[in-house]
């Protein structure tokens, strides 16, 4: 067993456990089903599941490709706003003063209830979808870099500061690479969350998408099919994630040790 285990990443084998937890939950859900004969429209098998994403894999990735078109729009966009926010109230302490607390109070409002406004807004077609992601992910990429930006060392700041170095220069030669890390924990945050704002905008009106697969599934209690988009979004969130996870890996090497 070392000798298995040894050849792959640690970062690999720590997730092992939660793999085999899963796979034991799908094998105690497919007996479940089987045992007490469930019906489908209740509650369908994992065999089911994956039946119904072969058999629909075509119509769900056209649906799916709209879904990411969508996500990965406005999730730049936050990005880039997040960025242009963050900085902006680092630099100006009036800044941050005013909008700092408005975003705060933002994210009492439900999304749920935004969501048909920006419909009635700016139509059906994909720009409110992009909005309703920008809206989720702009507040968690914002704080985290503000938090990571504010977290410097003061004799570093002070010794710059002493030396006649800009607030531009301070920021780009110590508060910037201070910030890294707690920039991409937002940055994870927020790609979780992507594909979830992208669906609410399909659910409340849109011609495709993840959202509207679920829906028109739902209403005709296909809920393999439910099951089938559930599974499609999980694998696209977990897209985002991965792919923020690695471009961490590659953009702060020193955090990781050589046996991860």
């Amino acid at each position: 067993m070392p000798l298995i285990t040894g050849r792959f990443p640690k970062r690999w084998r720590d997730n092992i456990p939660a793999l085999v937890f899963l796979l034991i939950c799908l094998i105690l859900w497919q007996i479940i089903v089987n045992l007490f004969k469930l019906p489908l429209w209740l509650i369908p098998s994992p065999a089911a599941v994956m039946k119904a994403l072969w058999n629909t894999r075509e119509l769900l990735w056209s649906h799916t490709l709209t879904t990411l078109y969508e996500t990965t729009a406005g999730f730049v966009l936050s990005i880039a706003l997040g960025l242009t926010a963050g900085v902006a109230m680092v630099l100006s302490p009036l800044l941050k003063r005013m909008f700092y607390p408005l975003m705060i109070v933002s994210q009492t409002v439900p999304l749920i209830a935004v969501a048909p406004l920006l419909i009635l807004w700016l139509g059906y077609g994909l720009l409110p979808k992009i909005v309703t992601v920008v809206l989720v992910c702009f507040f968690p990429i914002t704080v985290s870099l503000i938090d990571g930006l504010e977290v410097s060392d003061e004799d570093l700041l002070n010794l710059l500061k002493s030396m006649g170095a800009s607030r531009w220069q301070i920021l780009y030669m110590i508060r910037w690479p201070n910030a890294l890390p707690s920039f991409f924990a937002g940055l994870k945050i927020a790609a979780t969350y992507s594909v979830m704002g992208a669906v609410i905008g399909e659910w409340l009106g849109a011609s495709s998408g993840l959202g509207v697969y679920l829906t028109r599934s739902s209403h005709s209690f296909r809920t393999d099919q439910v099951f089938a988009a559930i599974v499609a979004i999980t694998v696209l969130s977990l897209f985002y994630f991965a792919l923020i996870a690695v471009i961490r890996h590659l953009a702060l090497p020193w955090l990781h040790t050589k046996g991860e």
